[in-house]
Formats: structure tokens, C-alpha cells, sequence
């Protein structure tokens, strides 16, 4: 059964930093490009961030120097570490794996707020 469990989401004051995770089970992690995606009450959902299998990343241009995202393929893992968060950051943020199939986490809630 394929599962991509996110964690690591909660209430933090503006400027400071959360570690999201999500753990991959039920396919080949290693093979799938991985992606962080959020959405905020009222918007559509949007790209935060992308690592390649190689390793390679990507970023929503708003987000380049305070967000990073990495993974462990060892632990079937990909990591989005988040600084400096604003209030616009508030949001349910999803992993995606993307490779033959696409699939998606269910998501964990982030609200940043003093």
C-alpha cells in the first residue's frame, strides 16, 4: 500500500522555523522526484519546492533562501526545512512523488502567528 506521511507541521511565531518530513512507504522512493506543496485558506495550491532523484532542487522564487528541501533516500524521507516563515506561509503543505505514478501525502498544517 503506498502511503507518503507528512509531520513536523504547528503553530510557529512569525519568524521562526519548522522541519517538515514525509516518510514514502509502498514504492521505490529512491526513484521518484519529490515535491512540497502548500495550500492556503482561500488559494489555489502551489509549488513550493522540488528535489530531482539526483538530487537537484527547485523553488518557488518567493521562497529561495528560506526554504530548503532535501531527502534521504535511505530513510525513504524528504525534508522541507522552512525560515524566516510569515504569516503568508499559514497553510496545509503536501508531499507529491511523482515518477510512473503520482502520489500525495495527505498534508500538515502550518500556521504561523504570533
Amino acid at each position: 500500500q503506498v502511503q507518503l506521511v507528512e509531520s513536523g507541521g504547528g503553530l510557529v511565531q512569525p519568524g521562526g522555523s519548522l522541519r517538515l518530513s514525509c516518510t514514502a512507504s509502498g514504492f521505490t522512493f529512491s526513484n521518484y522526484a519529490m515535491s512540497w506543496y502548500r495550500r492556503a485558506p482561500g488559494k489555489e495550491r502551489e509549488l513550493v519546492a522540488t528535489i530531482t532523484t539526483g538530487g537537484r532542487t527547485n523553488y518557488a522564487d518567493s521562497l529561495k533562501g528560506r526554504f530548503t528541501i532535501s531527502r534521504v533516500n535511505a530513510e525513504n524521507t524528504v525534508y522541507l526545512q522552512m525560515n524566516s516563515l510569515k504569516p503568508e506561509g499559514t497553510a496545509v503543505y503536501y508531499c507529491k512523488a511523482v515518477w510512473l505514478h503520482t502520489f500525495w501525502g495527505q498534508g500538515t498544517q502550518v500556521t504561523v502567528s504570533s
